[in-house]
């Protein structure tokens, strides 16, 4: 017969979507156990260990017993008062991994955890985690911005990789503008869409159509700069050098709302720059 093989322990505090996108992963791998879930309410708690298919529940932190691995999933300005519950509980030791999975706090948020003698890191899958179901089905080849502890990204990496994750070094006092960074990519391109579709409304364009208009322009233009970087897919008036344009529409919009025509101005400049690095066809 052969032997059981004694996997590391594995608890989530925060159980959210992303919790349980990785809960999920890790429960349908062979890298790890998962312990106990930890989640503000009881439903809630009962209702992501139903999601992840595995693990059992907490009703506090005081209730958690020591696991290899604990993995905080809270908001980031809960994180460091978690950890400090954590390690106030007594449940962790010099063998203990603590992480959070943030994308502008570092790992110097768990540093009760290091007081206690444990391996801190963060790891930030760069991953939408709206649609958890989605989520885990397609996670497989997602990035991660890592910075920690040795002992604690030697035995993440092993339960990162069982899950089909690649990891990405990140420093760690530069992690808010590693943050920012996937904000502007992210976060900014749904609000300039959101302008957009305001702006053909000033032209008479009802919305379900504004994002009919912007579609084909959205998608060519996406796989235009993953294919040959934001540079050459650039195109529009400022490409061109036509700056009567780009004036009469700076006119058009501080007429009827200065604040896109303030946004406007911004990204005149900046996108002023950007053609200048343009490789023009036959150079």
């Amino acid at each position: 017969m052969t032997p059981a093989i004694d996997l590391p322990s594995l608890s989530i505090i925060g159980a959210g979507h992303l919790g349980m996108t990785l809960g999920r992963l890790w429960a349908n791998s062979s890298a790890v156990r998962i312990q106990q879930i930890l989640n503000r309410t009881p439903a809630s708690t009962e209702a992501a260990i139903a999601f992840i298919g595995s693990g059992e529940p907490a009703a506090s932190i005081e209730q958690l017993a020591p696991s290899d691995v604990t993995l905080i999933s809270v908001p980031d300005d809960a994180i460091a008062a978690c950890c400090e519950a954590l390690a106030a509980s007594g449940k962790l030791s010099a063998t203990s991994i603590v992480f959070h999975c943030s994308g502008a706090r570092n790992s110097t948020e768990l540093i009760a955890a290091t007081r206690q003698g444990a391996a801190v890191a963060s790891i930030h899958p760069v991953r939408s985690f709206a649609q958890p179901e989605q989520s885990a089905a397609n996670f497989t080849g997602t990035l991660c911005g890592v910075e920690g502890d040795v002992r604690a990204l030697q035995i993440l990496t092993a339960l990162f990789n069982a899950i089909g994750a690649q990891f990405v070094p990140v420093k760690a006092d530069q992690k808010v503008l590693y943050h920012a960074a996937a904000v502007f990519a992210c976060n900014y391109l749904v609000t300039l869409q959101d302008v957009a579709q305001a702006t053909y409304g000033y032209a008479g364009i009802p919305p379900d159509v504004a994002l009919r208009l912007a579609e084909p322009l959205v998608r060519a233009t996406i796989d235009n700069i993953f294919s040959h970087g934001p540079a050459q897919a650039l195109s529009g008036p400022i490409a061109r050098g036509d700056m009567a344009t780009v004036t009469r529409q700076l006119d058009a919009l501080t007429a009827v709302n200065p604040d896109y025509a303030q946004l406007y101005r911004v990204f005149v400049d900046l996108t002023a720059a950007l053609a200048t690095r343009r490789v023009k066809p036959g150079a």
